[in-house]
């Protein structure tokens, strides 16, 4: 089985990619996809740059080209509900692409010649990752000093749905319109959603796990950047541990 992991930022994957041992480096695209051993585990490694384009052509490429079995997606995303602070993480149940309107011809939110306005991760896959976070936060005492110093306490995930589009959410105005539209969101980022649709296309079980930067206001260009520089590529490759310690 080959596991193929991907985040959209170079600081959430500078650290999964070091941590590859017998790493073989091939260049497809403008991508580097790093192929080698973590954790005992055969996985490919690529950032894949913002934006649904960038992580869906990834994707494919993990797909056909390095014949990956399953797809992990990491990476931060800004909080839309209010329960979720800074350092709170979200598990993916259904995926949402919330810049997708086609109406009237079909309804707000569908894909056009799917029938699906969101893809929905299979519950199997939801709870290997919930169990690979709770381990995270539970044996990881080490980092949680280090968060704590940032006073990021008692940090915790939640199971839900996310959305995904090309727009950074910068401000209350556009987080408000977003729940009006969805609801039931926990957080959004720019890349998950697209991922899940090649995913769905090609049979390939995809997970998606979001740690959260900000809180999708007008503070959130500042959060997210130092966030992402502290911490992000703890959190994904701690997290990435846990869960392959339990496919294997």
């Amino acid at each position: 089985m080959v596991l193929g992991i991907m985040g959209a930022m170079p600081e959430e994957m500078d650290k999964i990619i070091a941590a590859i041992t017998g790493k073989e480096i091939i260049e497809k695209g403008s991508r580097l996809y790093y192929r080698g051993n973590l954790f005992g585990q055969e996985v490919v490694a690529v950032f894949s740059r913002w934006g649904k384009v960038a992580a869906a052509t990834t994707a494919t490429n993990m797909i056909l080209d390095f014949n990956v079995d399953r797809i992990v997606f990491t990476g931060v995303a800004g909080a839309v509900n209010p329960d979720l602070k800074v350092g709170d993480i979200v598990i993916a149940q259904r995926l949402y692409q919330h810049d997708m309107d086609a109406r009237p011809l079909m309804r707000r939110f569908e894909i056009p010649l799917t029938g699906k306005t969101s893809f929905e991760i299979p519950q199997q896959n939801v709870e290997t990752m919930s169990k690979a976070v709770h381990n995270f936060l539970k044996n990881n005492k080490e980092f949680r000093k280090i968060l704590a110093e940032q006073d990021i306490v008692y940090p915790k995930f939640l199971v839900g749905d996310i959305a995904s589009g090309d727009l950074f959410i910068s401000s209350t105005e556009m987080k408000n319109a977003l729940v009006r539209n969805l609801p039931s969101v926990l957080c959004a980022e720019m890349e998950g959603a697209a991922v899940a649709q090649v995913c769905d296309d090609y049979s390939i079980p995809l997970s998606v796990v979001r740690v959260i930067s900000d809180a999708a206001d007008e503070e959130a260009h500042v959060s997210a950047i130092g966030f992402v520089n502290q911490h992000a590529g703890d959190y994904s490759l701690s997290i990435l541990k846990e869960y392959i310690q339990l496919l294997n």
